[in-house]
């Protein structure tokens, strides 16, 4: 157990730099769909929105409560969203400067040394991203490597990598161990797009919202084996980019 579930650098991304990204990203959106490229968010497993259509979202839901409510895992989606990658080098010099940081003054000093490519993620119109983790740091989880035409695995029914396979030969043997999230939008401009965390029964909250990173320009570090969600957003739109920062696994 570590002894910060996360760390947070609150409003200190500029506001110009943070319209830049968002700007960036949208551009990027726009210009996949005219090339008719997949822009709605991948999960292990397809349950994404566009893949189920006729299913409802489970929102931020735990597997407890869908039972509770009668429903089963395989007739809800978890996610609703839109994304791109941004491989640009000054996306890199921001996330890592803060990603170390966080690694030190939490006291987690987990050995990491590769970032994935950043992502920028649209929420809107209810978009979310139910209850998960983005990596559980143990040798079962490690990438591996995918080469097409040769690795027996099948890829996915939309083209995309199984889970835990990679093409990017920096990533192959190591796991996602550090999460980082950048919010992009101001605060007033949407209602909902909440990111709360699952910290477990241990302690006296089980469930945070993390509203340490409402302001724009907020930044959020955290160990990815940590559950955490997006609630549904309710107004406007919700920007962000995320990433994670990858080593051998823990010992």
């Amino acid at each position: 157990m570590v002894t910060n579930n996360f760390y947070f650098f609150q409003s200190v991304i500029d506001k110009k730099t943070c319209e830049k990204i968002t700007n960036i990203g949208l551009t990027e959106i726009q210009r996949l769909k005219k090339q008719g490229e997949k822009i709605d968010a991948e999960v292990g497993g397809e349950k994404e929105r566009h893949s189920l259509p006729n299913s409802i979202p489970k929102n931020e839901l735990t597997n407890k409560q869908l039972k509770e409510k009668g429903l089963s895992e395989k007739n809800v989606y978890v996610r609703d969203s839109q994304i791109c990658w941004l491989d640009q080098n000054w996306l890199y010099d921001i996330i890592q400067k803060y990603i170390f940081k966080a690694n030190k003054l939490a006291g987690w000093e987990f050995d990491v040394d590769w970032n994935e490519i950043p992502q920028f993620t649209t929420y809107t119109n209810t978009g979310f991203y139910s209850w998960h983790k983005d990596g559980n740091g143990d040798w079962p989880s490690v990438y591996k490597s995918y080469a097409r035409g040769i690795t027996q695995v099948k890829l996915r029914k939309d083209g995309g990598l199984p889970e835990n396979y990679t093409e990017n030969k920096n990533l192959i043997g190591k796991v996602r161990k550090l999460s980082f999230t950048l919010n992009l939008t101001e605060p007033e401009t949407y209602d909902g797009g909440n990111l709360m965390f699952d910290f477990g029964k241990h302690g006296e909250n089980e469930f945070y919202e993390c509203k340490e990173i409402r302001p724009q320009g907020s930044i959020v570090v955290f160990p990815s084996f940590v559950y955490h969600c997006v609630t549904p957003v309710t107004k406007g739109t919700r920007y962000s980019l995320v990433n994670w920062m990858s080593g051998k696994p823990f010992k």
